[in-house]
């Protein structure tokens, strides 16, 4: 997948990561902007200690022009996104993981296997809640430790996913895709 900067990463740049974080987001969505400075800064954190860290933003374009490419680049320069930010044109990405909403945080251990899909933490838009990264923090350290990630993980809420017309996939609408 293409990079804002204008790269191609794929899955094998990460293999020799000790544990991948994948983030479904977009530009537009309440519940990412709310999160935006901290997201930063906690990608920042956890690659430094060997996190590889990607995001995707898989919405219709067509509907939301403030997620496309072109807007990326100017999102991830100013909100300070040192990780690949891609853009899933073909929403692929997004239904093969199962992805449902901005942000939807996907945390895989070394070996690649999905250990945590769950928020970033209790704090949403207008609410009094701080902003901590708590739930996510505590799956990443137990990857970086090489210990088990709880089974107790919330998921995460916000924006729907902005699937092209007639493209939605069955797990989203619980019809079969047309």
């Amino acid at each position: 997948m293409k990079n804002v900067d204008g790269s191609t990463v794929s899955l094998s740049d990460f293999s020799d990561s000790k544990g991948l974080l994948v983030i479904f987001m977009c530009n537009h969505c309440p519940f990412v902007i709310h999160l935006r400075e901290a997201l930063a800064a906690f990608a920042d954190e956890y690659m430094e200690k060997g996190l590889a860290v990607v995001g995707i933003s898989s919405n219709d374009v067509a509907s939301h022009p403030d997620d496309s490419p072109e807007k990326m680049v100017e999102e991830a320069r100013s909100a300070g996104y040192h990780f690949p930010y891609l853009y899933d044109g073909t929403q692929e990405v997004a239904k093969a993981y199962k992805a449902a909403c901005t942000p939807d945080f996907f945390l895989f251990d070394q070996e690649q296997k999905l250990v945590y899909r769950g928020q970033f933490d209790d704090s949403r838009p207008g609410s009094d809640k701080p902003i901590t990264g708590a739930d996510l923090k505590t799956a990443c350290d137990a990857v970086l430790a090489g210990s088990p990630v709880t089974e107790d993980q919330k998921p995460s809420i916000g924006c729907n996913i902005k699937w092209q017309a007639g493209k939605e996939p069955e797990y989203f609408t619980g019809q079969p895709a047309v």
